[in-house]
């Protein structure tokens, strides 16, 4: 594994520089930078943009390789998570010409992984999106392959919220649709930016698939989950998500990181493991994210000398 890093979402009212900074100062190796589209937040942890993809060719590769370099800080990934497949033909286009213009600025800046989302729409069923999947992200897939860049989707099921009720809009959700996704599209560019902690509040052994999908995995998040038992009693798995659990800082939650941890070494994982906060508990303040950066970075680093 290359080493410790995190979702620069986690800083929203901070610009690059002190994104860095931070992450220099607390011991991480990486970041995963945000690059949505300024002025975009269509919901939470959505529209922080700590890269200017649209000005990549404008002078903001030199001002990013820069303040890299000065921090010692690597870039593991840029991450844009829309919604390709909106139902709306206008939301889906500007994601998917948005999303294009990531890919070019990874290439421009030598990342090698873009993160997102598949996208789905959430008022159909997975084999009534599926052809629309193909259409859409093959073509996104073959743009990738141009541009010498993998896209890794987050498999994060998207179903939070009431308009985001009852499928969720992200297709990427379980084992089976990954394997039906990479049969589809079985190029090399095309895998998976592995988030244990959405495994972990389906009932799914987060765990058992990395072998099978070892050779897909591109970027890993750390985040874990805690299943809140009394409530799960009281309202059942098919009561919205966050009626039932909690997503948690990694050693708050249910997750087994010393299992994942080796079984990541044993599948042979070589890419980074990136903190993603999404914690109410530490969100006040930026005070409190950072405070959750650094207690995550604590726990996390023990596994690179274990």
């Amino acid at each position: 594994m290359k080493g410790l890093g995190f979702v620069s979402a986690v800083l929203p009212d901070a610009n690059l520089e002190e994104v860095l900074e931070i992450a220099s100062a607390l011991g991480y190796a990486y970041v995963e930078l945000m690059c949505w589209p300024r002025g975009q937040a269509e919901r939470r942890y959505a529209g922080v943009s700590h890269v200017d993809v649209t000005r990549i060719r404008s002078g903001e590769k030199e001002r990013v390789e820069e303040l890299l370099g000065r921090f010692g800080v690597k870039i593991c990934g840029l991450g844009y998570y829309p919604n390709p497949l909106a139902p709306d033909a206008e939301e889906s286009s500007r994601a998917t010409h948005h999303l294009r213009q990531v890919i070019g600025a990874a290439e421009v800046l030598g990342v090698p992984v873009v993160n997102t989302f598949v996208g789905r729409d959430w008022t159909r069923s997975v084999d009534a999106n599926w052809s629309r999947f193909t259409v859409v992200w093959t073509e996104l897939v073959r743009h990738a392959e141009d541009h010498g860049v993998k896209l890794a989707i987050e498999n994060c099921p998207m179903l939070y919220t009431g308009d985001e009720w009852p499928g969720g809009k992200n297709l990427a959700a379980s084992p089976a649709i990954w394997r039906r996704m990479f049969e589809a599209i079985p190029s090399s560019s095309f895998g998976l930016n592995y988030d244990p902690s959405h495994l972990l509040w389906q009932h799914i052994d987060p765990i058992r698939s990395l072998s099978e999908f070892a050779g897909r995995i591109f970027h890993v998040h750390a985040k874990d989950a805690r299943i809140l038992r009394q409530k799960l009693n009281d309202v059942g798995i098919l009561a919205a998500p966050l009626d039932y659990h909690q997503p948690c800082l990694p050693s708050h939650g249910d997750m087994d990181w010393a299992k994942f941890f080796l079984e990541l070494r044993r599948i042979q994982y070589d890419g980074p493991v990136c903190v993603e906060v999404e914690d109410r508990e530490y969100e006040s303040t930026r005070e409190d994210r950072i405070r959750a950066l650094r207690e995550c970075y604590d726990y996390l680093v023990k596994y690179w000398s274990a």
